[in-house]
């Protein structure tokens, strides 16, 4: 309970206080030099001891240095001052509720009158003593004593009257009589002050300009000044609309006053209340005008909306600051919206709601052209902003319902053309309620986005948006208007053709990509796919729409920039139309792959063309996908999958032809090596080498003659290829073969490979020959394993596992500097 002076007052105190420790310290020296003399006149006569001062005693180290003190001494006073305050109340209080009914009237009267006056005018005569905290406590009781006075009058001379009705007039009454109190005792102090002026001396004056008045009467006087009103019309028990208006003049009352207030606690508690009334009033405002069942209910509550606006806007005028008129002028404009489009819903059908509030959304952008302030403005466009967003979110549902309710047709494919689109797409979703205006509010918010991209600068992101809401728009509007199916169909065809349009407009506008470009591909291509899927009701319709697509993003391919959106596209909805072409003519899996192959060779030719690395990229990943997807169709027949896998490797080996793609030869190598293993295992071959070793031979002698032509030549391009050829099917052969001749033959064969390898230091020989005699090794060795293993006790092989890893533990360092010495010796290699 501290009582501060205000910041001016404060500053002037300090200041004199400052002069006063320098007249202090001035007086200070002049005593400690005469002292200094004093000393120095005494000791004269028994010798010079030096003209020095003498230097300031220290305490000795018997003497205890003082204990910093736990607490400051204005904490002690205010817990002091406000114990004493609660005390004196609580007392007041037991003797008013309990002890009143031993005296009579006059003696109540007096007791109750004598403390509380008494009680009152202390302040002012400890004001003067300078003792404004204990002031500020004396009155905080003083206000309390009131309180009783006024609970005391209702229980003696009021008893007939209502509660609620007394209650208002006594807050009213209890609020004018604080006020005044609160004035009156600031005036006596001023008063005080003039009749000090003749007083001498700097520092009495300066104490009498910053004598410091009381600030706990007004600001509780404000905040009982918002419960009269209140009281009374709950006294009279008025409806919902009059409560409502009754919270809304006590908000604009106390916007008022915190407007006008000089003081800070006045003005903090004005706001506080203005906010609490405020914002409670506009709640029930807006919630009236939403449970309106008529025109004149809902127009009744857009009046109070109308009037929380208008009070928020004054407000937004008035306020300095503009983070918080920005605010005001943003409720100002929701509460305007909210009564606007109450009455509109209230007057229209209920699918007429959300445009409604749109159309009252986007009048408020009229604020834009008014003479409002920067900030009242800036907040009437976020509101209107926030409305618009509201109205998005509702569209939503049928968006996202638009887009994900046609993939449900993959689990019935071909079940016969529905009766109309909405049908189609909307199979086993259910339709959003008040759907039908959903395309009317996407088109005016796209509206409103693309008039506000016209005119700012940094414009893509709200073109953008704008591009979004007016696709979303055309993508719903067959549904709503329940099209036929096929209208539909052409309807979802003519928004993919529109959205490729916009990309070509938007990259001329730009002169090349641009973010607005990027969109309107993206959208194009997810409109391409809904398509396709809504298609799939009908086996006609799908091969048609997918050969259209396919079409329609190749013929876009060859406008610059399009390359590495568009030629991906047409290869995937070419690829889809190779399935749907194959199951319409009744084929199998495993022979539909073979026409899904035409696109992985289709686009090996486009790739081909020096049309520039993005498309390239793009074109080989799209080819490479339909080359895996034909090759898991037929993965379940071994025949068909060995020839695939070589059609494969041949559309490898013409890639790998360009100069630029050399490294795919090693794919067209082991697709095609596959292949023949793939063969074999079809064939049931029991002997590989009759048929790897023709051409294991002639292959390595190829890669010598290339080493020798080129000594700079990988060992694995020499002879990985043909040791593999023989190699790996022989292992696998060797695995299932019990006999001991095709190991020992295939160990020996490792082996020379091996020591081959390790002698000429080359790569390839020395690990793939290692390679397959450790395997050949194990698969000899695993019998006699499997015996040891079995024989030995249960606890011997984790034993033995925690030896060597105690071994590996113990020369860790020496393993790993042997590895390091390995792996440079082994990089030597060829």
């Amino acid at each position: 309970m501290t009582n501060l002076p205000p910041p001016t007052e404060e500053l002037r105190l300090l200041d004199t206080e400052l002069w006063h420790l320098d007249a202090r310290r001035a007086v200070l020296l002049r005593r400690r030099a005469w002292l200094i003399h004093t000393l120095q006149a005494a000791s004269a006569p028994r010798g010079d001891r030096g003209a020095g001062s003498v230097p300031p005693s220290r305490p000795g180290r018997g003497v205890a240095s003082a204990r910093r003190p736990e607490t400051s001494a204005p904490g002690v006073q205010n817990v002091l001052l406000i114990l004493g305050g609660v005390l004196l109340t609580v007392a007041a209080v037991a003797f008013t509720l309990v002890g009143w009914g031993h005296m009579g009237i006059v003696g109540r009267s007096l007791v109750l009158g004598a403390v509380t006056v008494g009680t009152l005018g202390a302040p002012v005569a400890l004001l003067r003593r300078g003792l404004a905290s204990t002031a500020e406590a004396t009155a905080g009781l003083g206000l309390a004593l009131t309180v009783l006075d006024a609970y005391a009058l209702h229980e003696v001379v009021f008893t007939g009257t209502g509660a609620l009705t007394y209650t208002a007039a006594a807050s009213a009454l209890l609020a004018a009589l604080w006020t005044a109190y609160g004035l009156g005792v600031g005036a006596a102090g001023r008063a005080d002050d003039r009749t000090d002026e003749g007083d001498e001396g700097e520092e009495r004056a300066v104490r009498k300009a910053a004598r410091p008045v009381l600030r706990l009467p007004l600001p509780a006087a404000t905040a009982t000044a918002h419960l009269p009103l209140l009281l009374w019309a709950l006294a009279l028990g008025a409806g919902p609309h009059t409560f409502t208006a009754v919270l809304l003049v006590t908000a604009a009352a106390g916007a008022a006053l915190a407007l006008r207030a000089t003081e800070v606690p006045v003005r903090t508690v004005a706001v506080v209340g203005s906010l609490g009334t405020g914002t409670v009033g506009a709640l029930s405002a807006g919630w009236l005008s939403w449970s309106a069942s008529g025109p004149g209910t809902a127009v009744r509550a857009a009046a109070l909306l109308f009037l929380t606006a208008a009070i928020a806007l004054v407000a937004a005028r008035r306020v300095p600051k503009p983070d918080v008129a920005v605010g005001a002028a943003l409720a100002a404009g929701l509460c305007a919206v909210a009564g606007a489009g109450g009455v509109v819903r209230a007057s229209l059908p209920g699918v007429w709601t959300v445009p409604g509030y749109v159309a009252c959304g986007v009048a408020l952008l009229a604020a834009v052209r008014t003479p409002l302030p920067q900030s009242s403005r800036r907040g009437l466009v976020l509101a209107s902003s926030a409305v618009q967003g509201l109205a998005v979110l509702c569209a939503v549902p049928l968006v996202a319902g638009t887009l994900l309710g046609p993939v449900t047709g993959l689990e019935r494919p071909w079940s016969g053309a529905p009766r109309d689109f909405r049908a189609a797409v909307f199979r086993d979703v259910p339709w959003p309620p008040d759907a039908a205006t959903v395309p009317l509010v996407l088109g005016v918010v796209a509206g409103v986005l693309a008039v506000a991209a016209r005119r700012r600068q940094d414009r893509w992101p709200t073109a953008v948006g704008a591009m979004l809401l007016g696709w979303a728009a055309l993508l719903v509007l067959p549904g709503v208007l329940a099209l036929p199916y096929g209208a539909g169909l052409v309807a979802q065809g003519a928004v993919a053709v529109a959205a490729l349009g916009c990309a070509e407009r938007a990259r001329r506008a730009a002169g090349g990509t641009s973010p607005l470009m990027l969109t309107a591909m993206v959208l194009a291509l997810v409109t391409s796919v809904v398509l396709a899927l809504v298609s799939l009701a009908s086996e006609p319709v799908t091969i048609g729409v997918l050969g259209a697509t396919t079409l329609v993003f190749g013929a876009v391919t060859v406008r610059p920039g399009f390359g590495p959106f568009a030629a991906p596209a047409a290869l995937v909805h070419a690829t889809a139309l190779a399935c749907a072409i194959g199951a319409a003519a009744g084929w199998q899996a495993q022979h539909t792959a073979l026409l899904v192959l035409v696109v992985p060779a289709v686009a090996a030719l486009v790739a081909a063309r020096p049309a520039g690395s993005s498309t390239t990229a793009s074109v080989e990943g799209a080819g490479a996908a339909a080359g895996l997807l034909a090759l898991a169709l037929a993965a379940t027949d071994p025949p068909m999958l060995a020839l695939v896998l070589s059609l494969c490797g041949l559309v490898a080996a013409g890639t790998a032809l360009r100069p630029d793609r050399r490294p795919a030869a090693h794919v067209a190598a082991g697709l095609l090596l596959l292949a023949t293993w793939v063969r074999w295992a079809a064939w049931d071959v029991t002997t590989p080498e009759a048929y790897t070793l023709p051409v294991t031979v002639p292959a390595l002698v190829v890669g010598f003659l290339r080493r020798r032509r080129d000594p700079g030549l990988s060992s694995w391009p020499a002879y990985g290829a043909g040791l593999a050829v023989t190699a790996v099917p022989s292992l696998l052969v060797t695995w299932g073969d019990p006999h001991w001749l095709r190991p020992l033959l295939l160990g020996t064969a490792a082996l020379a490979v091996t020591l081959a390898g390790a002698r000429n230091r080359l790569q390839a020989p020395l690990v793939l020959g290692g390679t397959v005699l450790a395997l050949v090794t194990l698969h000899e060795l695993a019998p006699y394993a499997a015996q040891v293993v079995g024989a030995l006790p249960r606890w011997a092989p984790p034993a033995l596992a925690g030896l060597v890893l105690l071994a590996l533990g113990a020369t860790y360092e020496q393993r790993l500097r042997d590895a390091r010495r390995v792996r440079e010796v082994f990089g030597r290699l060829d």
